[in-house]
């Protein structure tokens, strides 16, 4: 997600909570021993199943039993534990791009916002987190909220979506470069590990199957051979377009149409809008987000832009209107992903430019 990494870090936290016992005995961080978690939240002792580890972004994670008090970070993380059933067993979230995914919108209301953005370490601290989770490596590290490997010294297991790390090199300033494309594979896998951290396995098969019939529905018929797309997140002044391999390439493989920008394995580079006119897709896919952030967030802002600038009105998708809506999430490496395949689908078919 362009401009992931929040424009405030974290606050020096006060750690007083924390005795010197619990630190030495912390067990829920990767790769440590057993002892009481952190937070000193009562977990069921001998729970069925537990401990057990979960292999996570080259970070072995190991969980004593269920997560009473987790703590989700960014909003792709969130909607996974939402839609398993788990906001009973969440002590807050942030992060936010979008409204909630719909249906998720009760269970969302129940669970505590620590913040918009990014919270400060101190902040997810208050929350008194037995397992936290973050989509973004630049979450879990410098600039983000704190690194992982500080939460494990606290004896709280951090979990980092794979999605942000298979196949992908996070050391640059920007926001990653792939060097394998991500797959819908890799999501489904975020779904699993997480209902199984939480010990509700069967849940997560049923999310993981729904997705996949809706990918199958929404796909069914659609060939977009020959159609070139692009993606724009965010930013007027420099905008982020979508590179080959992310979350828009799996949706536009899934309707089989070609990314403009492929030949870039950036996750999102920014770009001058004088190389997205001579690139001229078919069709514009606009990011349609709520937070404020960068310039033009909202579509209509986005668009608004397209078609009074000079350089950008007279392409062809702007020309003929050729614009796709979707959420920050749904371009993002989540389950929302799989929204973004059925609206992109959806409005081939209608437009005309699919076969």
């Amino acid at each position: 997600m362009p401009a992931a990494r929040a424009a405030r870090g974290p606050r020096t936290p006060r750690l007083l909570r924390f005795s010197a016992p619990l630190l030495a005995g912390a067990l829920l961080a990767s790769g440590c021993g057993s002892g009481p978690s952190a937070t000193g939240s009562a977990a069921p002792a001998g729970a069925a199943g537990y401990p057990r580890t979960v292999d996570n972004c080259g970070h072995q994670i190991r969980i004593t039993a269920p997560p009473r008090r987790a703590v989700s970070l960014n909003q792709g993380t969130t909607e996974i534990l939402l839609a398993l059933g788990l906001a009973d067993r969440m002590a807050g979230t942030a992060t936010w791009t979008d409204p909630v995914m719909k249906g998720l919108e009760k269970a969302n209301a129940q669970v505590p916002r620590l913040a918009d953005d990014m919270p400060s370490f101190e902040t997810v601290l208050d929350a008194e987190p037995d397992f936290v989770a973050a989509s973004f490596a630049s979450t879990l590290g410098r600039g983000g909220v704190v690194g992982r490997e500080r939460f494990a010294e606290l004896g709280v297991p951090a979990y980092l979506s794979p999605s942000d790390c298979a196949g992908k090199d996070n050391s640059g300033d920007g926001d990653g470069v792939r060097a394998e494309p991500l797959t819908m594979d890799t999501v489904y896998g975020e779904v699993r590990d997480l209902a199984r951290v939480f010990g509700v396995e069967e849940r997560g098969e049923k999310l993981v199957a729904d997705l996949e019939s809706r990918v199958a529905r929404a796909t069914a018929g659609v060939d977009a051979s020959g159609v070139t797309l692009m993606y724009w997140f965010a930013n007027s002044a420099s905008p982020y377009m979508a590179g080959c391999c992310g979350a828009p390439g799996v949706i536009t493989r899934a309707v089989g149409a070609r990314n403009a920008m492929d030949d870039t394995h950036e996750e999102w580079p920014q770009v001058g809008w004088e190389t997205v006119a001579d690139r001229d897709p078919d069709v514009l896919v606009v990011g349609d987000l709520t937070r404020r952030q960068q310039t033009a967030e909202t579509a209509a802002k986005k668009i608004e832009f397209l078609e009074s600038d000079p350089v950008t009105r007279n392409m062809t998708a702007v020309r003929e209107k050729r614009y796709v809506l979707l959420s920050g999430q749904a371009m993002n490496p989540t389950i929302r992903t799989v929204e973004g395949i059925e609206r992109v689908a959806a409005a081939l078919r209608a437009s005309g430019p699919a076969k």
